[in-house]
């Protein structure tokens, strides 16, 4: 096994530099505008799908999107960046997030997470305080979790829609979210 994951190890490192020869590399206003527009489409398919959703996001305070790269292979990592938007100034804070665990499993996965905040309080605490997962995960989902999608549990309501990919695990993470250098 040990084997394994140094072959996979080494050929990423060479992978990666070959897979990002000759990418233009983005300036700070078209990272921002590539945030938003992932944001927005992301908002438009949570709100569309899910009446439950529409109705808290009426009510929201504010929200957070993140767009998530999940790799999974006896090691979880991952990470993402996104925007909290404050819905009554239309302020935008750029953000990323990172995630680490120890997992039995193999896979990748992207995905989005939509955070909405009930008030202020709790939408500035996590704009200036980031949010860990391992530490208040089962705070925000407490015993039924947020699928129903019809209430806020502890001030927030979690959503994640996952894109292409499969994951196979059991997983033990934490992840990590704060501001960005785009700001």
């Amino acid at each position: 096994m040990r084997k394994v994951i140094v072959l996979l190890v080494v050929f990423a490192l060479c992978i990666l530099p070959a897979s990002s020869k000759g990418l233009k590399k983005a300036s700070p206003e078209e990272k921002r505008a590539r945030i938003n527009e992932m944001a927005d489409a992301t908002i438009q398919e949570l709100l569309a799908d899910n009446p439950g959703a529409a109705e808290l996001f009426a009510k929201a305070y504010g929200y957070a999107v993140f767009d998530n790269l999940k790799l999974s292979l006896m090691i979880s990592g991952g990470g993402g960046q996104g925007v909290a938007v404050n819905k009554s100034s239309g302020g935008r804070t750029y953000m990323k997030m990172g995630t680490v665990g120890l997992n039995i499993g193999l896979g990748g996965q992207k995905y989005q997470l939509v955070f909405l905040f009930q008030d202020s309080k709790r939408f500035n605490d996590f704009v200036e305080h980031g949010w860990q997962a391992d530490a208040q995960a089962n705070a925000v989902a407490g015993t039924e979790g947020v699928s129903k999608g019809t209430t806020f549990k502890n001030g927030m309501a979690v959503y994640q829609i996952t894109e292409a990919g499969l994951m196979l695990q059991a997983d033990i993470a934490g992840t990590k979210y704060w501001k960005s250098k785009l700001n």
